[in-house]
């Protein structure tokens, strides 16, 4: 019987955790953004809503973007140039279209990836719990601590992959750059050999007799 209502529960736990993955309006995504180039996502916000916008630059240049917000009427809520990573909370004021603008513009040649992720509302609780006026019970409280938990871990996993990512891009990078200047310096001590070989014979090759006699009498 117990462990029936373990099982159960922990099925209702899963329900909620899956459904509260559906009822919160977010925007995760990874994307590329190109040299010269500026992209808008664009998401609906009703007044008093709380959103908060978080970015990271996974790969690319010098690891920076610059970010803007803006409001229905054009307003520039948060602003920053050249950031690497940096996360901001806000309330809507009006209700309507924002816009959060990533621009690389700066850059003449260099790629960017960034990782994006643009939370609209409060998280919902979990079904079930806080819809009754008695104490919470053991089980419910349990459920919640767990809930947050779970999230805490999506998050710190999250940040993990794009630490992975980046680091894994720039070991890339700096294997690329020593293989280059591997070749580059074999490529140079050949040439250097190949001179040297070249410029010892000259100095101990001798001419042939009948040569200087016709050099002499020319």
């Amino acid at each position: 019987m117990h462990e029936r209502q373990r099982l159960l529960a922990g099925g209702i736990f899963l329900l909620a955790f899956l459904g509260r993955r559906i009822v919160v309006n977010s925007v995760e995504l990874t994307f590329e953004l190109p040299d010269n180039a500026r992209e808008c996502f664009y998401e609906e916000i009703k007044k008093n809503q709380t959103a908060t916008l978080e970015f990271q630059v996974v790969t690319g240049g010098q690891y920076d973007v610059d970010v803007s917000l803006e409001s229905p009427t054009q307003e520039i809520l948060y602003r920053q140039i050249k950031t690497q990573f940096d996360s901001h909370q806000f309330t809507a004021q009006a209700t309507g279209i924002y816009a959060a603008c990533f621009s690389n513009e700066f850059s003449t040649f260099s790629h960017k990836l960034i990782y994006m992720d643009f939370q609209v509302g409060d998280e919902q609780p979990l079904p079930g719990v806080d819809e009754h006026a008695t104490v919470l019970t053991q089980l419910e409280s349990s459920s919640q601590e767990i809930h947050k938990s779970l999230n805490a871990i999506l998050d710190y996993q999250t940040h993990h992959r794009l630490r992975e990512a980046q680091g894994r891009k720039r070991a890339e990078d700096l294997n690329e750059r020593v293989l280059w200047w591997s070749l580059t310096e074999t490529f140079a001590i050949l040439v250097i050999a190949i001179g040297q070989v070249v410029v010892l014979r000259n100095f101990f090759s001798e001419k042939k007799p009948s040569q200087m006699n016709y050099q002499q009498f020319k």
